[in-house]
């Protein structure tokens, strides 16, 4: 269980940031920051029109805002100085406490991309544009060196992804509905997650539930990259690929993870080229993948792999993950950042043939100082595969 001193370190280490960097006040507003630095997690966000705020000062005192209804959690898990609620329809709502807090002449640091819009409307009426200041950086960088805890929990989560390979890959069978598989490997992942939550973190209130809907392609839907497992039937000899890249998430912390399989055989011969070489431009990623290399380079080693074996210049080798599904940096052209030990990331080869196929394999590593650490993993060569 993260204990309360975590999340204080981190609010004390934000407020030395800001008064650095010359920003007196922090509105944050990303749900998954707002758990980072005060252990508080909601389920009522804008989507049911209940914003949730932290306001921290660089040398005051921090503020939760959130509502009414979920005072109980928020005393409960809220490592925060105060607590302010707010009640559907009464007075100004969340943005009574909002004026007093951001004064007149502070420097506002806001995230400028993950700020709600009706957040941000409020907010431009009381703050003049030239008070603003883009907390982004500070948030970013902070986040991407995970601590020990942290680490502690991607490995548990790369336990409930392989739980979750292991149930779906066993339910892979001719005539079985897509869906069955996705629920094979919902079960399997809640009861993992269950039995890691009684086991590492007693007095835990975060739920073992896996709720994603999964991402399962077959046959001839496989190029659909993001498509979601649906009532049709598996056919022998059909490529089924499996996604858990928002189902792998344990504690609030996520990964990647993803393979192809075949049922009974391959039954498209031409599709063997193209998955072995998505497995070799993942081989190639990890080859140069490790502390002091620059991000873009793993991205140029995997595309190499791909365009040298004839195939289109492919989409981001991988990302970094954490508290949210995308994190700092990507692996990717243009992104520069020197890869440090304590980043986690989800690694990915691929391969696709426009209309016809696509093959992904891909799984979540720590950085670590004389190398990397896998921490999810299933078997991928063209034997491996074919259940």
């Amino acid at each position: 269980m993260n204990s309360p001193e975590l999340f204080s370190g981190r609010l004390n280490q934000l407020r030395k940031r800001l008064a650095d960097s010359g920003v007196d006040t922090a509105v944050i507003t990303d749900d998954d920051s707002v758990y980072y630095y005060s252990g508080y997690y909601g389920y009522l966000h804008m989507d049911f029109g209940r914003p949730t705020l932290l306001v921290v000062s660089a040398e005051g005192e921090t503020v939760l805002i959130t509502p009414t209804m979920e005072q109980s959690l928020a005393e409960s898990l809220a490592v925060v100085d105060r607590i302010e609620l707010w009640n559907d329809g009464m007075g100004a709502e969340w943005r009574e406490a909002l004026p007093g807090l951001l004064g007149a002449t502070a420097a506002i640091g806001i995230e400028p991309n993950l700020i709600p819009p009706p957040v941000r409307t409020f907010i431009d009426s009381i703050v003049e544009p030239k008070r603003y200041r883009d907390l982004t950086p500070i948030v970013s960088d902070m986040r991407m060196i995970k601590s020990p805890e942290e680490l502690k929990i991607a490995r548990h989560a790369g336990e409930v992804g392989i739980a979750m390979m292991e149930a779906g890959r066993s339910a892979i069978k001719e005539g079985v509905a897509e869906y069955e598989v996705a629920l094979a490997a919902t079960t399997a992942g809640t009861h993992k997650a269950a039995e890691l939550l009684r086991t590492h973190y007693a007095g835990s209130q975060m739920s073992p539930s896996i709720h994603f809907m999964q991402i399962l392609a077959s046959g001839q839907e496989i190029t659909m990259t993001h498509h979601r497992a649906s009532t049709k039937a598996l056919k022998y000899g059909e490529p089924v690929f499996l996604c858990f890249c928002g189902m792998t998430d344990f504690h609030r912390f996520k990964l990647g993870f993803d393979r192809t399989f075949w049922i009974g055989e391959v039954g498209n011969h031409s599709q063997e080229a193209a998955y072995k070489t998505a497995v070799d431009s993942q081989a190639a990623a990890l080859s140069v993948l490790g502390p002091g290399v620059l991000a873009e380079e793993v991205h140029a080693a995997y595309a190499e792999v791909i365009q040298s074996a004839g195939f289109e210049y492919p989409f981001r080798c991988g990302r970094a993950t954490g508290f949210s599904f995308l994190e700092r940096p990507q692996l990717v052209f243009g992104d520069k950042t020197v890869l440090q030990p304590g980043m986690v990331f989800a690694v990915d080869g691929s391969v696709t043939v426009p209309g016809e196929f696509r093959a992904q394999v891909g799984d979540s590593f720590i950085i670590t100082e004389d190398g990397y650490e896998q921490i999810t993993d299933h078997p991928k060569t063209i034997a491996d595969v074919i259940v």
